[in-house]
């Protein structure tokens, strides 16, 4: 697909991209960039950079590749759906359950249970790798995960994540006893220098991440809590609550002690996911009961 603009009331002074973020509305800066830096945007005939500052008159032509097909196998996967319509699809996850396809983990993931539900219309801006995912959650957390069947509102609900509209809340055990009825950890989270395949927060450069929780009950050796996101880092409640000496129950990769009661990694849930609607406008929220382990789990810790 072709696209052609002449540029109007131009004064030299807007950049490419963000003067085509405005004309292509289904597409996003980081797409359109790439598109530029594949050579698939001309003006008046040449290739340009995304620095290139637009001008009256200029002939703009952009080509976007038709979408690949993803080589994913669609499985039929039953899914907890808590809402569906034809823009949005809010799942329960399960505690194991990967997101998206990866190395080692190219079936029984969301995805290929989203490609056999949606036949397929799901959006297609994160690669053909993850068709509809707008957001993840870790294997191990539980709970309320939004994917997008196209677009129009891959991009709106993209742009809430970015802006930090979107209302997140997650429950939580912490290992031992923390005093403060509630608190917040504002601090950076980047990958961890010795470590890959970890995040360590308090790095200078990393980005800026804030962590609010809260006590909702104290046991005798361990905390429930709930937090709420104001950004949305890579293991961030891990990562927060383990820097202050307080990793969560069953977390062993953020030091959590070696637990008796024999869990599948972190006890942490996303409990409820609030946003605006991509095409009604309007605000919805959406809430995911505990799982079992984790009521079972409260009921056993032991009180003070």
């Amino acid at each position: 697909m072709t696209e052609t603009f002449i540029v109007e009331n131009a004064d030299g002074q807007e950049r490419a991209d963000l003067w085509l973020t405005g004309k292509l509305e289904d597409l996003t800066r980081s797409h359109i960039r790439k598109l530029i830096d594949q050579g698939k945007v001309t003006v008046n005939g040449k290739n340009i950079t995304g620095h290139y500052r637009m001008k009256e008159g200029d002939l703009v032509l952009v080509t976007v590749p038709e979408p690949e097909e993803a080589d994913i196998i669609p499985e039929d996967i039953p899914l907890d759906i808590l809402y569906e319509d034809s823009d949005v699809i809010l799942i329960n996850k399960p505690k194991g359950m990967v997101v998206h396809p990866a190395a080692g983990h190219s079936t029984g993931t969301i995805v290929n249970a989203l490609m056999f539900h949606c036949r397929g219309n799901l959006s297609g801006i994160n690669g053909v790798m993850r068709p509809g995912i707008v957001h993840r959650i870790d294997r191990d957390t539980t709970g309320v995960i939004i994917a997008c069947k196209n677009d129009h509102a891959h991009n709106i609900i993209a742009a809430q994540l970015k802006e930090h509209s979107i209302r997140r809340k997650y429950l939580a055990i912490a290992c031992g006893v923390i005093k403060e009825e509630e608190g917040t950890v504002d601090s950076p989270i980047s990958r961890n220098p010795t470590d890959r395949k970890k995040m360590k927060c308090g790095i200078p450069g990393g980005k800026r991440a804030v962590t609010h929780y809260r006590v909702l009950e104290s046991f005798k050796d361990y905390t429930y809590i709930e937090c709420s996101l104001e950004t949305g880092r890579t293991h961030q409640i891990r990562v927060h609550m383990a820097s202050l000496h307080h990793p969560l129950l069953g977390d062993s990769t953020y030091g959590a002690p070696k637990d008796r009661y024999h869990l599948e990694g972190q006890t942490l849930h996303a409990e409820m996911l609030g946003f605006i609607h991509p095409s009604t406008g309007k605000y919805m929220e959406f809430h995911a009961p505990l799982p079992d382990y984790f009521r079972e789990l409260l009921a056993v810790l032991p009180r003070k």
